[in-house]
């Protein structure tokens, strides 16, 4: 299945799980309250998501005359792709890491940290910004924000049903209007929220995989990207950023946070191996 209809699957899915949630705690209006409510949250983090995410950061902007090679590499990226060269900026961090972020390609960012000129070469960053331009053209964020928008309107049901539980007046709709027992209202509180949230990684994950194809093209090489992303992975073992937050941890290049099992077991990014072995194939069909 191609990551474009695996997204789509995937978000169907999600869209699913809200239609039955609502439904199941408060009827269509119960639904439509938390989608409304999620999409006023989610519109607002999505429209100002560029800024809020570089000045989390500490990222300034790098100009020109300061790195005239990645500005060079940058525009003949992103002319490849019929895109507007987007602002790059630099994050103070000796962790060698990149993002792409912003609402639309001509309102796009790309943040790179100042640790990953010392850890790839030329054709690897290469391989790394065509990856990043891979994201903005195809919108990941605005996908990310809709995936966000959906699992956040399941997560404020959950809360609603379980504070409905806790004060009774669920259980006294319910005996009501013949609704859901109030055992099966708790678990569904429980594991459907938990599904969303591994569908949202999915997709995640799934967007990974089209950026790494979209930038192996865009840059000419998956090579350089396959070799970028090996080292990268050994770098992330051994210095991560501090300031990392998991809230914007599925924006990076690789996982920026300090690995452990529970990053392991709910991560954003797909295992690497398989990233690489797929650039390689690419490589390969060339």
């Amino acid at each position: 299945m191609s990551n474009f209809f695996k997204t789509v699957f995937l978000l169907s899915g999600l869209t699913l799980l809200l239609v039955f949630f609502g439904r199941l705690v408060g009827g269509p209006n119960g639904m439509m309250a938390a989608f409304f409510f999620a999409c006023v949250m989610n519109l607002g983090a999505y429209w100002w998501s560029d800024k809020l995410v570089l000045a989390a950061y500490r990222a300034k902007p790098l100009s020109e005359a300061e790195a005239p090679e990645v500005h060079a590499m940058v525009s003949e990226l992103a002319a490849q792709a019929g895109i507007p060269k987007p602002c790059i900026y630099l994050i103070p961090s000796a962790a060698p890491n990149a993002f792409a972020t912003g609402r639309s390609p001509k309102h796009a960012a790309l943040a790179v940290t100042q640790g990953i000129f010392e850890a790839l070469n030329q054709e690897e960053l290469k391989g790394v910004l065509g990856h990043e331009l891979g994201h903005v053209l195809n919108r990941d964020i605005l996908i990310a924000s809709i995936a966000a928008t959906l699992a956040g309107a399941i997560s404020m049901l959950a809360s609603m049903l379980r504070w409905g539980l806790m004060t009774g007046s669920m259980r006294r709709n319910d005996r009501e209007e013949g609704g859901a027992h109030p055992l099966v209202l708790f678990v569904s509180a429980i594991i459907i929220p938990f599904a969303a949230m591994l569908i949202q990684l999915a997709v995640s994950r799934s967007r990974e995989f089209g950026a790494d194809e979209t930038g192996a093209r865009l840059c000419g090489n998956p090579l350089y990207l396959a070799s970028a992303l090996g080292r990268l992975e050994a770098a992330s073992k051994k210095t991560f950023l501090h300031q990392a937050d998991p809230s914007s941890a599925h924006l990076f290049i690789v996982n920026p946070l300090k690995p452990d099992l529970f990053a392991k077991l709910f991560s954003t990014h797909p295992p690497m191996s398989e990233r690489i072995a797929r650039l390689e194939r690419m490589a390969g069909g060339r």
